[in-house]
């Protein structure tokens, strides 16, 4: 059986939802307008949680957590602590002035620093355990040769690296960090206020 039809699904739909903007959108976004190590970092950390999530996945855990609702609210809880305290930490930031902003990368998160950053950010969103549990049961067809579940595993990761990976670039380039500089306080705030919106969100959804 020929399943190119189904992995070219996936990967489309695994496409859209790294387009959706919500929290690893946000991380790696925030990160790339430091500098771009940071931001690529954020980025690969980002699509190693996909990765993991895509392998619970496979080996049909990511349907047990599902079931398990409370791990499924540990998960979530943590999650929304850690996305209100990066919008917090980010309001914080608006104490200081633009003068003292560089964007040198001594002034920045460590690679290590950034990419645990994009890791937990992505892992600690329950909601990939829902959308990589049904992402597989509806597209990948039931008694699947293993390679197609290895393949799965493989397109996931390099849509996810290579989707984020240029929003990171995109978002370190010299022409867009400067205009950030110049409205820092404003985007700032703005940024701070949607990581405690979505982490508020998460904490009271079901």
């Amino acid at each position: 059986m020929d399943y190119t039809y189904q992995l070219l699904t996936l990967a489309g739909v695994m496409l859209v939802a790294c387009i959706s903007p919500g929290p690893d959108f946000i991380a790696v976004t925030a990160q790339s307008l430091s500098n771009r190590r940071s931001g690529l970092a954020t980025a690969l950390g980002v699509a190693t949680g996909c990765l993991v999530w895509a392998t619970l996945a496979v080996f049909g855990l990511g349907v047990i957590l599902s079931k398990l609702v409370w791990l499924y609210d540990v998960i979530r809880y943590f999650g929304a602590a850690y996305l209100i305290y990066l919008g917090v930490m980010t309001f914080l930031s608006l104490r200081k002035k633009t003068s003292e902003i560089s964007l040198h990368k001594e002034h920045s998160l460590s690679f290590l620093q950034a990419y645990r950053r994009g890791l937990l950010v992505n892992l600690t969103n329950p909601k990939s355990v829902a959308f990589f549990g049904s992402l597989f049961v509806t597209v990948i067809p039931a008694h699947a040769p293993v390679w197609v579940y290895g393949a799965t595993l493989i397109i996931v990761s390099i849509v996810a690296a290579c989707w984020f990976c240029t929003l990171a670039t995109l978002f370190s380039n010299g022409h867009v960090r400067s205009t950030y500089l110049k409205l820092r306080k404003p985007f700032d705030a703005a940024m701070g206020g949607v990581l405690v919106a979505l982490g508020t969100k998460l904490a009271i959804d079901h």
